[in-house]
């Protein structure tokens, strides 16, 4: 129906790739269809699916610190685990199984938008002492996206 007026909007925690697969397939189908006037996906879901990415190729192994809750960790494992790297979703460092580890030399760690820097860094230290020797941080994109206050709140 050429007069129907549709509209979309997405989670701000999918996975980036399937999304725009989504939004692919409704603008075939739908040419007219109105999305969202800016991105919506979260710079920060954004910029840590493209980390995972990134270090799933260089990495053996790819735990995420995350609630088994969160849409956004559970984006990363799956993310992680598509690209061909074993992902375990761990709330911290006792959920690190050693057997993991056998055989690789190359670990990644990631964490959810809403895990605490210091379980990252928690789990960091277990994995030293089950004998990670070395460990590199990729800072990533910087995320330096300031939110102003609504009007009625100056």
């Amino acid at each position: 129906m050429p007069d129907t007026r549709l509209a979309y909007v997405t989670q701000t925690t999918l996975s980036v790739d399937d999304t725009a697969q989504i939004v692919a397939a409704l603008r075939a189908r739908f040419p007219g269809i109105q999305g969202p006037r800016k991105d919506d996906i979260c710079y920060a879901t954004q910029n840590r699916q493209d980390a995972v990415k990134d270090l799933s190729r260089y990495c053996q192994l790819l735990p995420v610190v995350g609630l088994r809750n969160s849409s956004n960790s559970n984006r990363l494992r799956e993310l992680a685990g598509k690209e061909g790297t074993p992902a375990w979703l761990i709330d911290g460092p006792g959920d690190i199984d050693p057997a993991w580890l056998a055989g690789k030399t190359a670990i990644g760690v990631t964490a959810g938008a809403s895990a605490p820097e210091v379980l990252v860094r928690q789990v960091i230290a277990r994995l030293r002492e089950l004998g990670a020797t070395a460990v590199t941080e990729s800072t990533g994109r910087e995320e330096n996206v300031v939110f102003a206050l609504p009007r009625e709140l100056r």
